[in-house]
């Protein structure tokens, strides 16, 4: 399934909200914090945990400083439901999620018939809970498996139904490292096994950031983010989802209804900033972060001046 890129800006069905994505604002404000289109506005900003969403957090908190926003920094948030239930109560504003977390693990889908667009799907059913989204950016960050490039090429493990057709000749070596999230998401490790009638054992909890390190150390396989750096860094061959099991995970902002309707500028200033955000450009930062050390700020500033995003 391929999300469809022929959408409305904002999809909020029922609510009349209308908002057209121009690049004017977004691509080339100098604006200095105080003075702009987002002059007197207070926001808050949150993230989940981990390296990507730190970074994306941080795109969010310059940018709308850049348009005149008093932004406070709440990212680092842990665990996907913490994080929506901050946004539902008002302790954020916005932060950064991903299509297919909502469609599963916020409006309660499964991942058996999926829609066409899931960008308008998850717009019209979450609106009437109060929550807006704004345009799908140019990535995707989808779960995947991935094993040791030597493990593959020795028992060429391609794919995932290669996978378990290895797993059911040699059951003792189908160990797993997964985090507790993936571990117990539909969308996660149970609907994978069901997909591919197989059991990954035993299944090694570890933290998401240990794991890329602990493949062939503490487990033959392991769970992954397909715009991680540290795949590469850390010679892991990522293995083909042939049965088309995970559900697409295109990045996009997400914020309560109000406030978008409170401050439109924002779809205007995050339109050009999600266009230019690719595969490969998030796994550029990505790595700039997890392999070369540098802070998410520093990442997410430099990109953004890069780009003319921000003066």
């Amino acid at each position: 399934m391929k999300i469809s890129r022929k959408r409305t800006a904002v999809a909020a069905a029922g609510l009349g909200l209308a908002l057209a994505l121009t690049a004017c604002s977004g691509g080339g404000s100098e604006a200095p914090a105080g003075d702009g289109e987002l002059s007197g506005a207070s926001l808050t900003v949150g993230s989940k945990e981990f390296t990507e969403s730190h970074i994306l957090g941080q795109i969010a908190i310059l940018a709308l400083e850049n348009a005149g926003a008093d932004v406070a920094d709440q990212t680092g948030i842990s665990g996907s439901a913490t994080v929506r239930e901050a946004l539902e109560t008002g302790e954020i504003d916005l932060y950064w999620e991903y299509t297919g977390t909502s469609w599963v693990n916020y409006l309660g889908n499964t991942t058996d018939e999926l829609p066409d667009d899931l960008f308008a799907a998850i717009s019209e059913e979450d609106a009437v809970n109060g929550i807006a989204y704004l345009e799908p950016a140019n990535f995707e960050n989808s779960y995947r498996i991935a094993v040791k490039s030597e493990f593959a090429d020795e028992h060429g493990i391609a794919t995932m139904s290669d996978a378990a057709e290895f797993i059911a000749a040699n059951p003792g070596e189908a160990s797993i490292c997964a985090a507790s999230e993936f571990i117990a998401r539909d969308d996660g490790l149970p609907g994978l096994e069901a997909a591919y009638d197989t059991a990954f054992t035993p299944v090694v909890e570890l933290d998401l950031n240990l794991i890329y390190t602990q493949v062939g150390e503490s487990c033959n396989f392991g769970e992954v983010f397909s715009t991680d750096a540290r795949i590469i860094s850390n010679d892991l061959t990522v293995l083909e989802d042939d049965e088309k099991f995970f559900v697409e995970y295109a990045g996009l902002v997400t914020l309560r209804l109000d406030t978008l309707e409170e401050h439109p500028v924002i779809a205007d200033i995050f339109a050009p900033i999600s266009g230019a955000l690719t595969n490969d450009v998030m796994t550029e930062l990505n790595g700039q972060v997890d392999n070369d050390g540098e802070e998410p700020r520093d990442v997410a500033e430099t990109w953004l001046r890069d780009n003319g995003f921000i003066g």
